[in-house]
């Protein structure tokens, strides 16, 4: 690592990141392994540990700013003297000439640069800006020409971007006048790779969806009984991640990937869980949900719940998620359909179990708990007989729970 510090590519859908925190100054020597930086990507809150012995130079980026995966975040210095923190977003401009102190005069700002063009004045080349700087612009509506960048060599960055968003009068006063005053809010970067990776997986994947009740009364009474004995009793989900293990076992192409026009079905049952924070959602994954007993997969969903709002998910607690299950019932939601994550082939919505008049096997009419899940499937891996297949075994399964116990 010589030269300089650029930024490392924490997951597989990492495009750029925001810088949290330094953990190391200016000047200040790090080991291998030592922790650097504290990073915001796509998914979580990380800390980037150092892969090789070095001396941290300048901080191009300071915290709370944003770069891309690969653009330099600060320089590598050989133990020179450390230079002040309100330097660092000074580093790689070119001095000023050196002039008669006596004769100095403060100088007026420059004027905005104009685009520049391609030598005959009739195409403007493509402004220098930072790729986090051209989705942002892209998705506040700005032009990034005659824009005057802040960053090293003159480089349009985020922050450049949003300023001159905020700067920006309204296009249509009278919608203006109409809706009142809007405040523009820029994605972080878990909610635009969520919008990314939604985008992709509305517009590219030809999908169906299958829909059951599951009478829930005995996994209900299960857990009824079960709070007397044990101080953490398995939620509804817990028994659902479970079953959907079990079914997927017995049916491998849902746990399966789609991949340049090939299905590849995955050996391990990965169960990703998907859990709301206040600003994101985020799908961490259970490994071998499938070996794992009910209890085991209780404490895991819990902890990995926990440090998902915490934003304390470790990257490799995000990745190789094979099939995902995404409950709403906490919020009273009936049923829903989600949005597969590629490149999953399926997802299981699950809604609120609630309280229904059904018809037992004498005829006669009983209350009994009934949940509603919704399998969401990619139309070009399975069809519609086989997620039918699949909703069936996942009732029977969890219709007599005595057997996901075993």
């Amino acid at each position: 690592m010589a030269g300089e510090l650029t930024m490392p590519k924490l997951s597989d859908s990492m495009a750029d990141a925001v810088i949290v925190r330094w953990l190391k100054g200016p000047g200040e020597a790090f080991a291998r392994g030592e922790a650097l930086i504290e990073v915001e990507t796509d998914k979580a809150t990380v800390i980037y540990e150092a892969e090789e012995d070095g001396t941290l130079g300048s901080i191009l980026v300071p915290e709370g700013s944003a770069a891309a995966v690969g653009e330099p975040i600060a320089t590598l210095g050989n133990g020179e003297p450390a230079r002040p923190r309100e330097q660092v977003e000074a580093v790689r401009r070119p001095a000023p000439p050196q002039q008669d102190a006596a004769a100095a005069e403060p100088a007026a700002p420059p004027p905005p640069r104009p685009p520049p063009t391609s030598g005959d004045g009739a195409e403007p080349r493509r402004p220098n800006a930072s790729p986090v700087a051209r989705r942002t612009a892209v998705e506040l509506g700005v032009s990034l020409h005659g824009l005057t960048g802040t960053g090293p060599s003159g480089r349009i960055t985020r922050e450049d971007v949003r300023r001159a968003a905020a700067a920006a009068p309204p296009s249509d006063e009278r919608a203006a006048a109409g809706t009142g005053h809007a405040d523009l809010v820029a994605l972080t970067p878990t909610q635009a790779t969520i919008a990314r990776r939604m985008l992709e997986s509305a517009t590219t994947i030809p999908v169906f969806s299958v829909t059951a009740d599951v009478d829930m009364s005995a996994v209900v009474a299960l857990r009824r009984e079960a709070r007397d004995q044990v101080d953490a009793v398995p939620s509804l989900n817990d028994f659902v991640i479970k079953a959907a293990a079990a079914a997927l076992r017995e049916f491998p192409r849902f746990n399966a990937s789609y991949r340049d026009g090939q299905v590849a079905i995955h050996s391990r049952v990965n169960v990703g869980v998907a859990v709301a924070t206040d600003d994101a959602l985020l799908v961490p994954v259970v490994f071998d949900a499938d070996r794992r007993t009910v209890a085991e997969i209780a404490r895991e969903t819990r902890r990995l719940a926990d440090a998902a709002r915490r934003r304390a998910l470790r990257p490799e607690e995000l990745h190789d998620g094979t099939f995902t299950v995404s409950n709403l019932g906490m919020f009273g939601t009936r049923s829903f359909t989600a949005i597969i994550d590629p490149p999953q082939v399926a997802i299981l919505a699950v809604g609120a179990v609630r309280r229904a008049a059904v018809e037992d096997e004498r005829g006669a009419v009983a209350f009994r708990d009934v949940m509603t899940v919704t399998l969401t499937c990619d139309h070009r891996v399975v069809y519609g007989a086989h997620g039918a297949q699949f909703l069936t075994r996942l009732r029977e399964l969890l219709e007599r729970p005595l057997a996901l116990l075993i």
